[in-house]
């Protein structure tokens, strides 16, 4: 079969995020067979071209924390500005409604939203599967989009007959919840290096899943080699119910029911405490970070730069949509810059720092060698942003002026090698079509 080649070419500036943070001005990128062959200069010659004069080129933004179900109940008036649990409650009832259908909109709509925002990876923790859901219905949403996905099979199993958060009929039964997690590892997981679809197991947080699920799950991960995920620490009312539940904080719960280690990453993270940041450090736990949703429900702010400084791999996650209404991950790491300032000063977080962690941070907490920087070998994930309109006019600094400036939305989107967004607009889905369904979906929700 013929080799694919594409030639990015003459790049106002290329941020590679390699080992030297190196940033290449009027630089070019030759792809072959979705792999980055060359980054340099009088690169070629190509069978497509892709001229970026006036445009930073990045790589793929990634997601490590998002519930792409949840794209379909943005701004529920009840819930608006309730905190975390209050908002729960809320939602449950109509999270009890949703079919596969709405599953597959949702994860088009969110993946879509993301995708335009430059992100070419997202994580996914969908922990609810009422009326014959299935995690196939969100992969399928993600496959027809064209962003790599990292899905994640949640559960819950406590419900308030129990002392739990969920109402009975959402929480489902654990040899049903165990038969499900090896289902979809076998059938759904591509273990390879550079996989399009993985999968991971991810019960959804300590006050809604049994200790006894917790640790089959941290078996079974290890057993077949798949990562873990959960909520972990969100805000004061997660620490009080672990407190009063566990007898510890939430980090030495997860410590001893085997729910550290490279292979998992926890969702929020604002309430670790310094020793709590220390264990993270030393056994290499992710965290995925998501301050607009933490500023929407009011859970406060994550202490990032604490964890940077001590070692933790932290990523960006947009959480889901109900919770911070918005998909855009440029705009998360925005929103973390300027948080991080407030809480620790001016010169706690630099505008390439927050760029890093929306990429080869959330490549680091998903384990994806082959992803968040360009370089010869990596997978051609790569976002193209245009600098030349109103909201970068002025801009000494292009590169700062993502995080600086915006929001942007990205002009070109390749992953894998493959353009996923063009001239700003999806390729593989007419967003109006997604917008229909979208909206027909929320209409009988609603009713």
């Amino acid at each position: 079969m013929k080799k694919t080649t594409t030639l990015i070419k003459n790049a106002d500036v290329v941020v590679t995020m390699n080992s030297k943070r190196s940033e290449m001005k009027s630089a070019s990128i030759l792809i072959s067979n979705g792999e980055i062959v060359a980054v340099g200069y009088d690169l070629g010659p190509a069978d497509n071209i892709i001229n970026a004069q006036g445009c930073v080129v990045t790589p793929g933004l990634i997601n490590t924390h998002h519930h792409l179900f949840q794209s379909l109940v943005r701004g529920v008036p009840v819930g608006q500005d309730a905190l975390l649990f209050g908002w729960l409650k809320t939602l449950y009832p109509i999270f009890q409604r949703m079919e596969g259908e709405d599953m597959f909109t949702s994860a088009q709509s969110g993946l879509g939203e993301l995708a335009l925002s430059g992100c070419s990876l997202s994580a996914d923790h969908q922990y609810i599967f009422p009326n014959n859901v299935k995690l196939e219905h969100a992969i399928n949403g993600a496959k027809s989009i064209g962003v790599r996905f990292h899905a994640t099979r949640g559960a819950m199993s406590v419900g308030e007959s129990s002392g739990g958060l969920p109402p009975d009929s959402l929480v489902e039964k654990e040899t049903d919840i165990l038969r499900d997690f090896e289902r979809v590892i076998a059938e759904l997981h591509d273990p390879s290096l550079n996989a399009m679809v993985q999968v991971g197991l991810a019960p959804c947080s300590p006050f809604t899943v049994s200790e006894g699920l917790m640790r089959d799950t941290a078996l079974m991960a290890l057993d077949k080699g798949v990562m873990l995920h959960t909520h972990l620490a969100e805000n004061d009312e997660d620490i009080a119910y672990s407190l009063e539940h566990f007898g510890c904080r939430p980090g030495e719960y997860a410590e001893r029911l085997g729910w550290t280690g490279k292979h998992v990453w926890h969702a929020h993270c604002v309430k670790l405490d310094a020793s709590e940041i220390d264990l993270f450090a030393r056994t290499k736990t992710g965290v995925a970070h998501c301050p607009c949703s933490n500023c929407r429900l009011g859970s406060g702010i994550a202490p990032i730069r604490q964890m940077r400084d001590s070692g933790v791999k932290i990523g960006l996650g947009v959480d889901g949509s109900a919770s911070s209404d918005s998909g855009h991950l440029l705009s998360e790491a925005r929103q973390m810059f300027l948080l991080q300032r407030v809480q620790n000063g001016a010169n706690s977080m630099r505008a390439r720092e927050a760029l890093e962690i929306a990429t080869l941070g959330g490549a680091s907490v998903l384990n994806r060698t082959d992803l968040g920087s360009i370089e010869v070998g990596k997978r051609a994930d790569i976002a193209i942003w245009d600098i030349t309109g109103l909201a970068a006019a002025g801009a000494w600094d292009p590169v700062a002026a993502l995080v600086l400036n915006g929001p942007f939305n990205v002009r070109d989107l390749l992953v894998d090698g493959q353009p996923v967004v063009a001239e700003g607009r999806l390729v593989n889905e007419e967003e109006a079509m997604i917008v229909e369904r979208v909206n027909a979906r929320v209409k009988r929700l609603m009713s």
